[in-house]
């Protein structure tokens, strides 16, 4: 059993990057594929794809994006706010991330958005984490 979930899925993809797998497997949740989803609108994987029938035995097959000489596209993938520590964010201090190179994930009333989206739709909200 995991008590951070988004940390786990954040440590899968690290592993992942560092062994250079081609893919990852992630078990299923809704904020986790929200999460795959941002990560893919802003080119940061190749595509991700939802297996199973049942919730429970559900999971996302993140394909793993490298550029031509090899390394990983994600150079750092760091959860910010913990179980322990929640980290809230208004919508004037939502942080720009490698100066708009990198993303930040913003779970707001609007659902877990990017920090960009969040700027335009004017809300704050926790700081799930970043990744560049």
């Amino acid at each position: 059993m995991y008590n951070d979930v988004i940390a786990d899925m954040f440590t899968r993809i690290r592993n992942a990057l560092k062994e250079t797998h081609e893919h990852v497997l992630i078990p299923f949740s809704t904020l986790k594929f929200r999460i795959a989803q941002i990560l893919k609108e802003n080119g940061f994987i190749t595509s991700f794809e939802v297996y199973g029938d049942s919730l429970s035995k559900k999971t996302i097959k993140i394909l793993l994006k490298y550029k031509k000489n090899g390394l990983p596209i994600i150079s750092k993938l760091e959860r910010v706010s913990k179980p322990s520590k929640r980290i809230y964010i208004s919508k004037c201090n939502i942080p720009k991330v490698m100066n708009g190179y990198g993303v930040s994930f913003v779970s707001t009333s609007k659902g877990l958005i990017s920090g960009k989206e969040a700027r335009v739709k004017n809300v704050g909200g926790e700081l799930i984490g970043i990744v560049w």
